[in-house]
């Protein structure tokens, strides 16, 4: 009897079990003590996790002796690669200067005006811990100047942890009003938005969604948002937390599209906890105490001393638009090479993305937008992840990639054949399924 996609993502799962003893006893013993057996659930998979101990460069090793070439890099945190020398440096520095200041640094000065200077529609910034403190910060920030409640989002957006619209459980989002709309349907958006005219506060839109699986937004929808949002006095919030990444002043540069606010996070840390958000120099002075009616905006590690001197140097030193253009250059051949992969094989598979950011799905029906992924089955996501493990390859379980600065041609080249080897292995199984 020919095997389903089930009987291979098992079959695979028992390989890999086979493979990482150690890691197995080390998930098993986390579980006592971390629900889960972890502290971020984006990291968890079954059968378990591998538990990995170091990473230099593009690779990472993990606790049973295995090197995977890095092709996840910390869902786009990890730009640099891992132990960028500059960044190291910069970081030994800032740790024998001390840690906890409690004051304004000169490298916080210099990163914002760096930031500002980058992004055309950033006049002022602040900086927080993660995205999703950027995200909500903005968000709130909008409700109190706008004074009204309503936030627009669209479904398959992810904005952090309570801001997450890629699932269908959405109890702990935060308990705003929340209006869901669907991503790359500019009439209908453009209806929500002149119909909640007196109650929308802002629009927060990712200009290409991520973990709802790599799709760009199209001019078309993006420009409906900023005319429509325009035309009520709503604000215009773009979540480019992954995306500012894909060209030196973000997607927005490249689009020509400029939002009111925009939320920044990952690689800008330069590997450490980061976030900032910014945007019109009206709207972020109201953060100004010399302001009468200024708003408060506290939070005792917002220019830790680690993440301001890796993210300046990283910013000012490694990250130049030069170098930005070659990275996405580089993704784009990626995504190329796969998808002609798939287009030679005739495979049931297309991997949408942009720049160095980018989604294998398996499935021939065309993918608009987050509903259309639903015609790629669950298990051959499963096999996919865990036959690229085992063939040296760390990428996320939803098929998730993205290139680093430490990635090379050949990186490249190797996840292409495995991607080759691997359709030509299961590619009648999947399409079975597809």
């Amino acid at each position: 009897m020919t095997p389903t996609l089930q009987d291979l993502a098992s079959e695979a799962a028992a390989r890999y079990t086979a493979a990482n003893p150690l890691s197995r006893t080390r998930f098993e013993r986390s579980t006592r003590f971390l629900p889960g057996g972890d502290t971020r659930t984006v990291n968890h998979y079954t059968p378990f996790p591998v538990t990995i101990v170091g990473g230099a460069g593009a690779r990472l090793h993990d606790l049973d002796g295995h090197e995977y070439v890095d092709f996840l890099n910390d869902h786009t945190a990890g730009l640099y690669g891992h132990s960028h020398p500059v960044l190291q440096t910069a970081i030994a520095a800032a740790a024998r200067n001390g840690l906890a200041l409690g004051g304004p640094t000169p490298n916080q000065q210099d990163f914002a005006e760096l930031i500002c200077g980058r992004f055309p529609s950033v006049e002022r910034v602040r900086f927080t811990n993660s995205g999703t403190e950027a995200n909500l910060m903005a968000v709130s920030l909008a409700r109190a100047v706008t004074e009204r409640d309503a936030v627009l989002v669209f479904d398959g957006g992810y904005h952090g942890g309570p801001l997450s619209f890629s699932g269908p459980d959405r109890r702990l989002n935060l308990p705003f009003r929340w209006i869901v709309g669907e991503y790359n349907d500019a009439e209908s958006a453009r209806s929500l938005i002149e119909a909640h005219a007196d109650e929308l506060a802002c629009v927060l839109v990712e200009p290409m969604l991520g973990g709802g699986g790599c799709i760009p937004a199209t001019r078309a929808f993006l420009s409906a948002l900023r005319d429509a949002t325009q035309g009520s006095d709503t604000l215009l919030i773009f979540d480019e937390v992954q995306t500012s990444r894909l060209s030196p002043g973000g997607l927005q540069e490249v689009l020509d599209i400029h939002a009111d606010l925009t939320t920044f996070g990952k690689y800008l840390g330069g590997g450490a906890s980061f976030g900032a958000f910014g945007g019109r120099a009206d709207l972020m002075d109201r953060f100004d105490p010399r302001r009468p009616d200024h708003l408060g905006h506290p939070g005792t590690h917002n220019n830790n001393a680690l993440t301001m001197a890796a993210g300046l140097a990283g910013l000012r030193e490694v990250l130049t638009p030069g170098v930005v253009h070659r990275l996405n250059r580089r993704g784009e051949a990626l995504r190329d090479a796969l998808n002609d992969v798939a287009t030679r094989l005739n495979a049931p598979a297309q991997v949408t993305g942009r720049g160095s950011i980018m989604n294998v799905h398996f499935q021939r029906a065309p993918i608009r937008c987050h509903a259309d992924t639903a015609a790629t089955p669950p298990a051959a996501r499963d096999l996919f992840h865990l036959e690229m493990l085992l063939a040296g390859f760390w990428i996320a379980r939803r098929g998730f990639i993205s290139v680093s600065l430490a990635h090379d041609d050949e990186d490249c080249h190797e996840l292409a054949r495995a991607f080759e080897t691997f359709l030509g292995r299961h590619q009648a199984a999947i399409d079975g399924h597809a």
